[in-house]
């Protein structure tokens, strides 16, 4: 019996998967010669394969592919395991499960399963025409065939299980990460908005401070004089009231001649005049809300840039004028010589800015264009011939032609049938790796090219060819 129990327990061990710690479950073989069970191997090399090829758990091996062979023998082992304990030399084994009941046709006992039917059946059943041909197995054997299975599957819930806790634990982040975001947008929206208010509140403060203190100023002057002719008209009214004492009174002639002296030979009345001191307010006879404009320009983190054109890189048929910010198609070849950075066949012109961080935003005049291009390029795209105006080539543009497109990798993306606006917004978050595109007069966005800069920029500009008498021009505000 010991030498039984021993070989027993060798056996466990031998039929023991050194993935799972469990029996081996539809076992298969590798080209090293190590056993898994097929589940658990497949998993294995799901989670740890890759494009260094699969290795075996146990020796390293390395495999280019997936391969492995079934092992029909240690699946026999398996099976007989069973057979091993019943002659003791593990635990008692468990009662085979019997099938309640008797066939309904012959009257015997059901031992047999029938893979075909799906429904047990007796040995006399087995010879019938109806099973004879079909695939026949002791209800034992399908019992343990059936919680192999099981127990497969469960491996299987097991890993989808965690599959599924996986996705819920990213579901969970990515919602925090949202609220965070949110949150912290909010107190961007709260702080840029509020810094716009408060400085409303304040030039509002400060203008009704000045108006305030104005009216002190005129109302001081017109209170001097109003007390001054007051006094005046009081001196009159004594003096009237003497003399019509002394002519229609019987007064002694000392009082009259007291009377005499002080209203004949006093001094002569002032000449009276209102002040004329009706405030101008010249602080406000401008225009208040251009003037608070002007002003707040300078609270914005971001504010619209003053471009100019860079004339070295003009293509030769193109004009620059109005201090290089404006840029028409000319009947004149430009006699300048070919510069390394100059556009030779696409009739563009770079800006003398160049960006590598920050956000920036500039506005451009296309009002009565029919033909535009405008965007960021590369320092290094290409300026000589043919100029694909796609992102792997330098040119992140929006365009019109017979409507309004972004330019994207794959071709023209539409982006607005129908255009009458008279300026683009250009906004450029350079460490955000994003170029938005904005209808200046209502500030919808238009487009956005998510990207990745990875060397400086420059905004670039075309008129496009065979528009004349049109324009391109930068706005400048101040």
């Amino acid at each position: 019996m010991a030498t039984a129990a021993a070989a027993g327990e060798e056996l466990k061990k031998e039929l023991t998967c050194a993935i799972c710690l469990d029996f081996y479950k539809d076992p298969v073989i590798l080209k090293c010669g190590h056993n898994f069970c097929r589940f658990c191997i497949c998993m294995h090399w799901d989670e740890n394969g890759g494009d260094y090829g699969y290795q075996c758990p146990q020796c390293r091996t390395v495999f280019t592919k997936k391969t492995f062979t079934k092992n029909y023998l240690v699946q026999n082992l398996v099976a007989k395991l069973d057979d091993l304990e019943r002659l003791g030399a593990g635990p008692a084994p468990s009662k085979p499960l019997k099938v309640d009941g008797k066939c309904e046709q012959h009257g015997e006992d059901l031992k047999l399963y029938c893979q075909a039917d799906k429904r047990p059946i007796c040995v006399v059943c087995r010879e019938s025409r109806a099973h004879r041909h079909h695939d026949v197995a002791p209800i034992p054997e399908v019992v343990s065939d059936m919680k192999v299975e099981l127990k497969l599957r469960m491996m299987e819930l097991n890993w989808q299980k965690s599959q599924c806790m996986k996705v819920i634990a990213a579901d969970k982040q990515n919602k925090s990460e949202v609220r965070k975001a949110k949150q912290r947008l909010k107190e961007k929206i709260e702080g840029d908005v509020g810094a716009l208010v408060q400085f409303l509140l304040d030039e509002r403060d400060s203008l009704l401070e000045i108006l305030d203190a104005e009216e002190v100023a005129t109302m001081a002057v017109i209170d001097d004089n109003l007390k001054t002719v007051e006094r005046e008209a009081a001196a009159v009214d004594k003096a009237l009231s003497d003399i019509h004492a002394q002519i229609n009174g019987k007064p002694n002639f000392e009082s009259l001649a007291q009377t005499f002296n002080e209203v004949i030979h006093c001094k002569p009345f002032t000449s009276m005049e209102s002040a004329d001191c009706c405030p101008e307010f010249n602080d406000f006879s401008g225009p208040f809300q251009l003037i608070m404009w002007k002003k707040m320009m300078h609270v914005l983190h971001t504010m619209p840039q003053n471009l100019t054109l860079d004339p070295d890189t003009a293509h030769p048929l193109l004009l620059i004028s109005d201090f290089d910010t404006k840029v028409e198609e000319s009947h004149i070849r430009n006699p300048d010589p070919d510069m390394p950075g100059r556009f030779n066949r696409f009739c563009g012109v770079l800006s003398t800015a160049q960006y590598s961080s920050g956000q920036h935003y500039w506005e451009v005049d296309v009002k009565d264009k029919g033909v535009w291009y405008l965007g960021v390029t590369t320092e290094c795209s290409n300026r000589k011939g043919f100029v694909s105006l796609t992102p792997s080539a330098g040119y992140w543009s929006l365009s019109l032609q017979d409507r309004l497109y972004a330019n994207g990798e794959d071709g023209r993306i539409p982006v607005a049938d129908y255009w009458n606006s008279p300026r683009v917004g250009v906004f450029l978050d350079y460490d955000g790796g994003r170029l938005s595109f904005y209808d200046a007069v209502t500030m919808r966005r238009l487009f956005m090219f998510d990207t990745c800069f990875e060397e400086p920029v420059y905004p670039f500009f075309s008129p496009g060819k065979n528009d004349p008498g049109s324009r391109l021009q930068i706005c400048h505000y101040y």
